[in-house]
C-alpha cells in the first residue's frame, strides 16, 4: 500500500503544475530556450483546464449575486488587457518610428567624432575676413601642435564616466577602446531582444572590425533574459586582453627538480562582455549555489548591455563631458532627500503622538 501511495503521489506531482518550481527556475538564472519552452508548455496546459471544475473554496463561498459581480469585473479586466496589448503594439511602433528618425543624428555624430566632417567655429561665417598671412600662421601653428581628427577616445571617455561601465574597464582595455569609433543599437523582433554593435578602427589588438552582443528576452516589457550571444574575438598574437599564459613549476614525485608548465588564466577585462556565460546543458539539475552565481553574472551582464543601450548610445556626448554623470548624482541625491524627508515627517508625527 505504501508503494501504491508513493506512486500516486509521484503521479500527482508530475501532473500538477508546480508554481514554486516555476518561480525558482525563472529566478535561478538558467533561462535557456529549452527551459523557457518547457515552462510555456506547462503554463498552456494549466491554462487550458476548466477552472470551474477546480475546487476553489473561496469562490464557492460567495453568494450568486457577488459571483455575478465578479464575472462582470472579469470582463472589465479582459477589456483592460486588450487595451494594454494595443498600448504595447503602438508603443513598439512609435519606438521603431523614432529609431529611424534618430539615425541621421547618429550619423552626424559619427562623422564628427571620427573626423569625417569638420566643424566650423560658431559665427565664423559672419566674421570679417582676417589677414591671409595671419590665418596661414595660425593654421600652421595649430597643425604643428596637433593633427588630431575628430574627438579622440570619445567612446572610451563616455563609458568611463559611467559608474557601471567604469568598473569593467581596465587600464589595458583603455588602449584598445581608444580605437572604438561607434556603438549602435538595433531592436530585434524575432526572437525578441536587441543587438549592440561596437565598430573599431584597425588596431593592434584584434582583427575584428565589429564586435556584437545580442540579448534574447522572453518579454521586452518585463524582460526575462533567455539567451546572450557574443562575438568571438580574433586576438592578434600576444595581444589578448581576456586571458594570459602563466608559467608554473610542478615538482615531480621524489625529485627536487620542477618541470615548468604553461597555464592559461582568465583576466578581468571589458572584452569579457563579448563572451557571456554559458547555460549548462543540465541546467534543471544544477547546484543551488551555482544557479545563484549564474543568475548574478547574467543579471550583471544584462545590466551592462542595458546601460549602453539606454544611456550611453542616446546621450554619448553628455557622458563624454561628464554632465550625465553629474545629473545622475543629483537624481540619486534627490531620492535620498525624499527618503530623509519622509523619515523626518514620521519622526515628527511620533513626537506629536507622544505629547
Amino acid at each position: 500500500m505504501a508503494n501504491n501511495n508513493n506512486n500516486n503521489n509521484n503521479n500527482t506531482n508530475n501532473d500538477t503544475f508546480n508554481f514554486a518550481a516555476f518561480s525558482s527556475a525563472l529566478n535561478g538564472g538558467a533561462k535557456s530556450a529549452e527551459l523557457i519552452g518547457a515552462m510555456k508548455r506547462k503554463l498552456e496546459a494549466f491554462a487550458g483546464e476548466d477552472l470551474t471544475e477546480l475546487p476553489i473554496d473561496f469562490l464557492d463561498s460567495l453568494s450568486l449575486a457577488v459571483k455575478r459581480r465578479v464575472e462582470v469585473l472579469q470582463k472589465i479586466q479582459d477589456e483592460h488587457d486588450e487595451l494594454k496589448e494595443k498600448f504595447f503594439e503602438e508603443k513598439a511602433a512609435l519606438e521603431a518610428k523614432y529609431q529611424v528618425l534618430y539615425q541621421p543624428l547618429y550619423t552626424k555624430r559619427y562623422e564628427i567624432v571620427n573626423g569625417i566632417t569638420e566643424v566650423e567655429a560658431e559665427g565664423a561665417a559672419n566674421e570679417t575676413p582676417a589677414d591671409p598671412e595671419v590665418v596661414a600662421m595660425a593654421t600652421a601653428a595649430d597643425t604643428a601642435k596637433s593633427e588630431e581628427k575628430g574627438i579622440p577616445s570619445f567612446w572610451l571617455v563616455a563609458m568611463k564616466n559611467n559608474d557601471i561601465l567604469a568598473k569593467e574597464i581596465t587600464k589595458h582595455d583603455e588602449k584598445a577602446l581608444k580605437f572604438l569609433e561607434d556603438i549602435k543599437y538595433t531592436k530585434i523582433a524575432a526572437p525578441k531582444g536587441f543587438k549592440l554593435e561596437f565598430f573599431f578602427h584597425k588596431n593592434p589588438f584584434f582583427s575584428n572590425s565589429v564586435l556584437r552582443k545580442t540579448y534574447q528576452v522572453v518579454n521586452e516589457d518585463d524582460p526575462i533574459l533567455e539567451n546572450a550571444i557574443g562575438t568571438e574575438i580574433d586576438w592578434l598574437d600576444g595581444k589578448c586582453l581576456t586571458a594570459k599564459k602563466v608559467m608554473k613549476k610542478k615538482a615531480r614525485m621524489g625529485s627536487n627538480n620542477a618541470k615548468p608548465i604553461n597555464k592559461t588564466v582568465t583576466c578581468e577585462s571589458f572584452f569579457n562582455f563579448f563572451d557571456p556565460p554559458e547555460i549548462p546543458e543540465n541546467h534543471l539539475n544544477i547546484d543551488e549555489e551555482v544557479a545563484e552565481e549564474l543568475q548574478k553574472v547574467m543579471e550583471e551582464d544584462y545590466e551592462i548591455g542595458s546601460e549602453i543601450r539606454d544611456k550611453i548610445i542616446p546621450h554619448a556626448v553628455s557622458w563624454f563631458t561628464g554632465e550625465a554623470a553629474v545629473g545622475e548624482f543629483y537624481e540619486d541625491d534627490d531620492e535620498d532627500d525624499d527618503l530623509y524627508d519622509e523619515d523626518s515627517e514620521e519622526d515628527d508625527d511620533d513626537e506629536e503622538d507622544k505629547s
